[in-house]
């Protein structure tokens, strides 16, 4: 193998890969990125098994070839080089690195314990708006959180219908559930509902977040592909790959409230730091308790610690239905708040045990579901 590619250029898929490989004492490999050169394509590929990315660019390929070198040392070296052409060469196991006044031998493994990263062919696939969805995803991403006795609330759901998605992730002590809405109909000729692991996520995220054009997503029974192309050629320019979590995702729809007792309609960024505020004495379990005024429409804070002392503050809101006092945990409750993107939020109530919703004014296709902390 050898060829010649810009640094920035290399720089930029090696960003990509990198954080894909695994560390893993058991397989070696995964510590590895395959770097393959073939026809006019370099092509950068990692794999932890769970997740797979490939990465494509034109470049000059004088010999053809492949060898798999450790994922960090190439990324931190490569970073560090000038903003010239680079020279990859590869020598038996080693790779030989040149640009500029740099000469450098990296020893790697052979291409041929590399795992195959397998490619969606067949079946239904979607294309959509790539930043956009993205950015969907972020609002609900960092709920999920791992569990090895309900790996399926690991994991973040999906259902892919023909003019909707619908994206939805739970810890059991919040929820929350964004809906896409398609501005075309897709060619689906079924429904598919899956749960993604969130690692896969939030890659998903990092890798096509700031992707401008299209992303096409193709399904299979247990994986699926995102995948993206180049400007300057139809070839692809990125492909990740994922195993999808087997099992049943929860029948969420059963706790979000249909209707509510008390709600109360508030400035987002002032209340959001009304809570950061409380929640420097709320102590050990993040209690902060609220007592809603409808009369007054005014919203009491209050929280404690005996280690800090005590805080006490208002916020007034539009404020009909029952006056109520509730109890949340402020971490819960700020998560939530942050990835409400309009100025202002709705908060819904259900009695001070029942499951509280915090909705965007404006907004309807996303709504955050959180617990109230029982028993005070």
């Amino acid at each position: 193998m050898k060829l010649l590619i810009p640094q920035e250029k290399l720089k930029k898929g090696l960003n990509i890969v990198e954080k894909i490989s695994s560390k893993s004492l058991t397989l070696p490999i995964l510590n590895n990125i395959l770097i393959s050169a073939k026809k006019n394509f370099l092509n950068l590929s990692a794999t932890d098994l769970e997740i797979g990315v490939n990465w494509w660019v034109l470049g000059k390929i004088e010999k053809e070839g492949e060898l798999t070198i450790p994922a960090k040392l190439l990324f931190n070296f490569i970073n560090l080089l000038p903003d010239k052409n680079v020279s990859l060469e590869s020598k038996g196991n080693n790779l030989i690195i040149e640009c500029d006044n740099y000469n450098t031998q990296v020893k790697g493994l052979s291409a041929e314990e590399f795992p195959i990263i397998p490619k969606i062919t067949e079946g239904e696939s979607i294309t959509i708006n790539s930043d956009s969805f993205c950015q969907n995803l972020i609002q609900v991403v960092d709920i999920a959180v791992p569990s090895a006795t309900r790996p399926e609330i690991s994991g973040v759901y999906f259902l892919f219908q023909k003019n909707l998605i619908t994206i939805a992730a739970t810890d059991s002590f919040r929820l929350g559930e964004k809906k896409v809405f398609l501005k075309s109909k897709t060619s689906l000729e079924k429904d598919y509902s899956l749960i993604l692991p969130q690692k896969t996520v939030k890659e998903i995220v990092n890798i096509f977040g700031e992707k401008k054009g299209d992303l096409r997503i193709y399904f299979s029974s247990n994986q699926i592909m995102f995948e993206c192309y180049m400007e300057e050629t139809p070839h692809p320019e990125i492909q990740v790959v994922s195993r999808l979590i087997e099992g049943e995702y929860p029948n969420y729809q059963e706790i979000i409230p249909k209707k509510y007792t008390t709600q109360a309609i508030l400035n987002k960024n002032d209340f959001l730091n009304q809570v950061k505020t409380a929640s420097l004495f709320s102590g050990k379990i993040n209690e902060i308790k609220f007592k809603i005024d409808s009369k007054k429409n005014k919203i009491n804070i209050f929280s404690e610690s005996s280690e800090v002392g005590k805080h006490e503050s208002s916020i007034l809101a539009k404020i009909k239905g029952d006056p109520i006092q509730i109890s949340f945990n402020h971490r819960f409750l700020l998560d939530g708040l942050m990835t409400i993107k309009s100025s202002e939020i709705i908060l819904e109530l259900n009695g001070d045990s029942g499951p509280g919703v915090i909705k965007s004014v404006g907004d309807e296709t996303y709504l955050y579901v959180v617990m109230p902390i029982k028993g005070n």
